[in-house]
């Protein structure tokens, strides 16, 4: 079981670090181990307090993608998380791309921070849904519906049963519930879907399950 997350803040608006701080501590389960205002703030936190994760914002002074690409350089095991206003793809499939395990808009609830939170630090990634249904649109278009097929069609029965359930909205653990199986197994199966699929995440694979889902009941 998860003890208490360390969380690290970076974000150039004082009031929205103390609010994201007073909700986080209210709640109860993590600590706040630093906070700051710039790309240079969090290179300082991720290697002198090393938190379980580390929330940035995009739009910060040195930037908080190039915050994410030299941090990760230093520090790979790191966790971070963008918490941003941002809804812009570019910005989006840069931050995915780059290695975040999180991408959440400010206007998130704090109980659904926290839970993402927990979830970021079991080892899950976290995509907005209103972000995620935006990049499936964008796929949708560039990627031929028999070329994603063709992907899919490696993965074996089991694998594909894991990733039609994530692709559901279902973290690890629940599908390892749903599934009667050990989460640590149906961690090992994502390892093999993301390879045979060739992509990065657990988004980018559920996002081609979700589109060839699609274009099916499209045609149905």
């Amino acid at each position: 079981m998860i003890g208490v997350i360390r969380i690290a803040i970076v974000d150039d608006h004082p009031l929205f670090r103390e609010g994201v701080t007073r909700s986080l501590s209210e709640l109860g389960g993590f600590e706040i181990v630093g906070e700051g205002a710039t790309a240079q703030d969090a290179e300082r936190i991720a290697s002198t307090m090393q938190p379980d994760i580390l929330l940035l914002d995009i739009s910060m002074p040195g930037g908080g993608l190039a915050a994410v690409t030299s941090i990760l350089a230093d520090h790979p095991a790191q966790k971070i998380v963008m918490l941003t206003v941002s809804e812009a793809n570019a910005d989006v499939t840069k931050a995915l791309n780059a290695g975040v395990q999180g991408y959440i808009l400010k206007g998130v609830g704090s109980r659904a921070l926290s839970d993402i939170l927990h979830n970021v630090a079991a080892g899950e990634s976290y995509l907005s849904p209103m972000l995620s249904a935006r990049l499936l649109s964008d796929l949708q278009s560039p990627q031929p519906a028999d070329g994603v097929a063709d992907r899919l069609r490696q993965l074996t029965e089991r694998q594909t049963e894991i990733l039609r359930l994530v692709a559901e909205g279902l973290s690890n653990k629940e599908v390892a519930l749903r599934l009667e199986l050990q989460e640590k197994t149906v961690k090992h199966h994502m390892t093999g879907v993301l390879s045979k699929l060739n992509v990065r995440n657990r988004t980018e694979a559920a996002l081609m399950m979700r589109e060839l889902r699609d274009r099916d009941r499209n045609r149905s």
